[in-house]
C-alpha cells in the first residue's frame, strides 16, 4: 500500500474508533492546536458542515457553554448540542438565515467547503474559490472585532484571490496543510485572526 493511502486509511479507522464522522475531523484538531483558533465558550459557525466532522471538533474545544452552528446545503444527521441548517450559502438571505439561527457577533467562522467535483480542473478549482469568497463575505457580516476564521481553498491560479481579501479584513493571514490532508490535494487553509471590523 502507498504511503498516501496508508494515512488516508490510518486517519479513516482512527475517526471510526475516535467517534469523529469523517478523516477531516483531523486537519481541524491539527489546526486548532497549532493556531489556537477555537477557545473555551466560543460561538462557531461551520460553513459546509456535511458530515458533521468540524461540529464536533468544535463542541469539543468550545465546551459545554459554547455555541456551534452548522450550515450546509445537504442534510446533516442530528449531534447532541449543536444546532445544524440546511441551507445554501449564496442565498442571498443566507447572512438574515444565520442572524435568525444564532446570536451574532461570533467568535470563529470555519470553511471547509468544496463544491461537487466535476474532474474539470481549473473548473473545480474557481467554483471552489467563488464559494470560499462567498463564506468570506458571510464571515465580515457576523463574526466579533478580534475572531477569528478557517477557510478551505484549492491551490491554482485564483488562491492569492481569497488571500488577498481576507488581509483587508482580518490582522494576520497564514497558510497551512494539515498532515491530514493528503499530501497530493492540492487543498490548503487559510488560518485568520483578528477580524478588523466592526459588525453592525
Amino acid at each position: 500500500m502507498k504511503v498516501e493511502n496508508a494515512l488516508k486509511d490510518q486517519y479513516r479507522k482512527l475517526a471510526k474508533h475516535e467517534g469523529y464522522r469523517s478523516r477531516s475531523s483531523y486537519k481541524l484538531l491539527e489546526l486548532n492546536k497549532k493556531y489556537d483558533i477555537i477557545k473555551n465558550d466560543d460561538t462557531i459557525i461551520d460553513i459546509g458542515c456535511a458530515p458533521g466532522g468540524w461540529l464536533q471538533v468544535s463542541k469539543k474545544y468550545s465546551g459545554p457553554n459554547g455555541k456551534v452552528l452548522g450550515l450546509d446545503i445537504n442534510p446533516v444527521e442530528p449531534l447532541i448540542g449543536i444546532k445544524i441548517i440546511q441551507a445554501d450559502i449564496e442565498d442571498v438571505n443566507i447572512v438574515q438565515t444565520i442572524k435568525n439561527s444564532i446570536r451574532i457577533p461570533i467568535d470563529v467562522v470555519l470553511s471547509d467547503l468544496a463544491p461537487k467535483i466535476s474532474g474539470i480542473w481549473h473548473f473545480d478549482h474557481e467554483r471552489q474559490v467563488s464559494l470560499t469568497l462567498v463564506a468570506l463575505n458571510i464571515s465580515t457580516q457576523i463574526l466579533k472585532r478580534g475572531g477569528n476564521a478557517v477557510f478551505k481553498i484549492f491551490e491554482g491560479d485564483n488562491s492569492n484571490i481569497v488571500k488577498q481579501e481576507a488581509s483587508k479584513v482580518f490582522l494576520k493571514v497564514t497558510t497551512s496543510k494539515p498532515k491530514a490532508s493528503r499530501q497530493k490535494s492540492s487543498e490548503f487553509y487559510l488560518i485568520c485572526s483578528g477580524f478588523s471590523a466592526d459588525v453592525q
